[in-house]
């Protein structure tokens, strides 16, 4: 089987083992040093560390005061974690349609969803490549709102040569699966010098020092042991990133030409960190997107479908007072036509060409 993804941290031996002898296993030295390098990566000033990517979310949103009734502007093609932070803020969450060039929102619709409420753009920079910021960043700026990204997907990916996460609030997370992983773990970036501090202090049950309480707060702290696992991910990240970048220009090579298969494009002016490879079986291919995932899996190619249906299609979310569904074509289509294929870093050039001969094979060519 050559699976979806890799978890490889065995470079974190030596980091871990200074953490257990050094007696600090909580909130310490090792998880400034990774927000240090974090922050380097992204090329933000501050990246605040917390104990997981919904949290980096929730507290982005918190730091910006929202009131009942006030509404984030965000994706419906992403993980539910995006909607439960909005929900968990206290805001209510609002839809714009995405495009099927990058995945990610479309500023047109974003555009048409604000109104005298909106107060967050939240764009998602799906599967590992930013969305059109130089577009939905103006957008935010001329409307009066606040920019947060939900960037849990794409660590060091650009846009016109600006890491996601520097243009407003950036939103990471860590889980296991991701480019960079603590196993559990969040991160939120930013520039200026007044919220930072405040993410800090509302990280840490709103105690600026022991005892001394500035805001109502929360245990958002990220541990020294899970911030060791990320320390060497974080030195070797443009060599980890240009290997699944060279995997997927093969994978594109490969499956150029099959008919009703649509491969992922890294975009003019984007660079693509490759979280996740993901192709669309239209309706002019020889068999449909579940079909395609079933025989793969016989093949013994891993797979995986992100996601399968649009973010508040659900019943805990279609009577929620907190959701304004709406009307998006395309990102319901492509929930159905939407399949990731195996990219990572620990594919071998023959990993890679095995998976391009069982799709193609799949395919009848």
């Amino acid at each position: 089987m050559i699976p979806i993804t890799v978890v490889d941290v065995r470079d974190a031996e030596p980091y871990v083992l200074e953490v257990l002898r050094s007696g600090v296993l909580a909130q310490g030295p090792m998880v400034r040093r990774f927000e240090e390098s974090f922050a380097a990566v992204v090329g933000a000033r501050h990246a605040v560390a917390v104990n997981n990517g919904t949290t980096a979310l929730v507290a982005a949103l918190q730091v910006l005061d929202l009131q009942p009734g006030d509404e984030v502007v965000t994706s419906p093609f992403t993980f539910v974690a995006t909607l439960n932070a909005i929900l968990e803020a206290g805001a209510t969450a609002r839809f714009a349609d995405i495009r099927e060039d990058d995945f990610c929102v479309d500023p047109d619709a974003v555009a048409a969803a604000i109104g005298p409420r909106t107060k967050v753009l939240m764009p998602v920079h799906l599967y590992g490549q930013a969305a059109d910021l130089g577009k939905i960043a103006p957008l935010a700026e001329e409307h009066g709102l606040h920019l947060v990204e939900d960037a849990a997907q794409a660590h060091g990916a650009t846009f016109d040569g600006r890491g996601v996460g520097s243009f407003g609030l950036g939103c990471f997370s860590f889980y296991a699966t991701k480019n960079i992983t603590t196993g559990e773990g969040g991160a939120i970036t930013t520039d200026d010098d007044a919220v930072a501090d405040r993410l800090r202090v509302l990280r840490n049950q709103g105690m600026r020092q022991r005892y001394q309480y500035e805001m109502a707060g929360h245990n958002y702290r990220m541990t020294d042991l899970q911030a060791a696992v990320a320390i060497p991910q974080l030195e070797k990240v443009e060599r980890v990133t240009a290997r699944r970048k060279s995997n997927a220009e093969r994978l594109n090579a490969g499956l150029a030409g099959l008919p009703g298969l649509r491969t992922p494009a890294e975009l003019p002016g984007r660079s693509h960190v490759w979280h996740q490879y993901t192709v669309l079986v239209t309706d002019e291919a020889p068999v449909t997107r579940d079909e395609l995932a079933e025989r793969l899996g016989e093949k013994g190619v891993g797979h995986g479908v992100y996601y399968p249906k649009v973010v508040f299609d659900y019943d805990c979310y279609r009577e929620h007072p907190g959701v304004v569904a709406s009307d998006v074509p395309v990102a319901s289509r492509v929930t159905r036509q939407c399949l990731s294929l195996p990219v990572h870093a620990a594919m071998s050039d023959a990993d890679v060409d095995a998976v391009v001969t069982a799709v193609r094979e799949v395919f009848g060519a």
